[in-house]
């Protein structure tokens, strides 16, 4: 019986996989890396004819490698910052402690597959291929030229989802992994070249300098310029009075209020001879009727961005606490997976079943009778084979409470 290891880049993800594919008659094992536990049961595997095999579900706990430079560039008095961007980087794993190359070392020992259930996103496939790196050198060797490695795509936790994932398995994406590649190489070379010039021209040149260590990042230091731009607008600003005209008509029993074109006046002399000649009146005389028809497009897709937006707007929550809450949704199986950059839905996306799990909430349940009855348009569809998907709601309607 061939022996299928599968990799999740979370213990509580292969916890839930392993559920959802074993019908939840599994064992679980502990390994040599304590926070990863090994979930084993038997099961059909479709890439082989979907004969019996042994599965091995784990994970990781993220990144299980880092870049670094040589340890000789690690002297910073005897290292100009201007040689880190030509400098020899090496990778080392990134949590030492909790042992993840010799698990994984061992737990792929002899197996004849490899199946990856990394998320779905840049850095999903990146870790892909750590994994790849380790696994694949201790696996059985294939006597044939068949595919020995395949990568699961899907975008949430449910039993539908991940049973069309295992179905329809695919080759891990290596020039996604390439980009995240250089987009840590060009993070470590610029951050750590920086850091160290300014950090040392800063405490030679400011002997009272409070800091240690005055860190640059591609990313940190244009938001801090932003966050400090808004600051100074802010503390700059001058409040200044003004005054409006505010009026109401009346005709029959419908009173109408009627916008001044000027809108405001910063003086208030000005503003007091306008109000008297409009007291002057009594009546007003409609001089001109235009007529417009506006459409107001329905609302797309939640993606990360707009998620963090509402999430801090109406639930005066931070990034960091919502994201925490969107992975714990997403590994329950409530919503999809929160990090996205798309507002876009896949072409295969089952508008009407997501609608069905809205119906047993009486908030909801007239307007969803309503599109279910109605011809509804669907919003903007992307491609199959794309990585990412808008977030959408997967789970049952009752969401605990002990998420918030």
């Amino acid at each position: 019986m061939p022996v299928v290891l599968m990799v999740a880049e979370k213990p509580s993800l292969a916890k839930s996989l392993a559920e959802i594919l074993s019908k939840r008659n599994f064992q679980t094992r502990k390994s040599i890396c304590g926070a990863c536990p090994v979930h084993e049961y038997e099961g059909y595997f479709p890439p082989v004819s979907n004969s019996r095999a042994k599965f091995k579900m784990t994970s990781v706990c993220g990144h299980v490698m880092s870049l670094d430079f040589q340890p000789r560039y690690n002297n910073w008095e005897n290292t100009d910052p201007e040689e880190l961007f030509t400098a020899k980087t090496i990778k080392k794993e990134a949590m030492a402690n909790l042992h993840i190359c010799k698990f994984l070392d061992i737990e792929a020992r002899g197996v004849d597959y490899l199946v990856l259930w990394l998320d779905c996103d840049k850095e999903g496939e990146n870790i892909c291929y750590e994994v790849i790196d380790i696994s694949a050198p201790v696996m059985r060797q294939s006597s044939g030229n068949y595919q020995t490695i395949f990568r699961a795509r899907f975008s949430a936790i449910t039993e539908k989802e991940i049973t069309r994932a295992m179905a329809t398995l695919v080759e891990p994406d290596w020039n996604q992994s390439r980009s995240v590649d250089a987009r840590q190489e060009l993070d470590l070379r610029i951050g750590c070249a920086f850091t160290r010039f300014q950090t040392m021209y800063f405490q030679s040149k400011y002997s009272d300098l409070d800091s240690a260590l005055i860190s640059y990042g591609p990313c940190q230091t244009p938001t801090l310029g932003f966050c400090v731009q808004r600051h100074d607008t802010i503390q700059s600003f001058k409040p200044e009075k003004y005054w409006m005209i505010d009026c109401v008509l009346s005709y029959g029993n419908c009173d109408l209020s009627v916008d001044w074109i000027r809108q405001r006046l910063f003086d208030y002399e000005a503003a007091i001879m306008f109000l008297g000649l409009l007291q002057q009146h009594r009546e007003a005389t409609v001089s001109d009727v235009l007529e417009k028809i506006r459409s107001k497009a329905p609302p797309v897709a939640l993606n990360t961005v707009d998620m963090l937006r509402v999430a801090s707007s109406q639930l005066h929550m931070g990034p960091q606490h919502v994201m925490h809450l969107a992975e714990r949704l997403y590994t329950q199986g409530y919503i999809s997976y929160p990090r996205t950059e798309t507002t876009k839905y896949p072409e295969s996306f089952d508008f009407q079943s997501i609608l069905y799990q809205f119906k047993g909430d009486p908030q909801w349940k007239e307007h969803v009778d309503l599109l279910l009855e109605s011809n509804m348009k669907c919003p903007k569809l992307v491609k199959e084979g794309r990585v990412y998907m808008c977030v959408y709601k997967t789970g049952t309607w009752q969401c605990p409470c002990q998420f918030l």
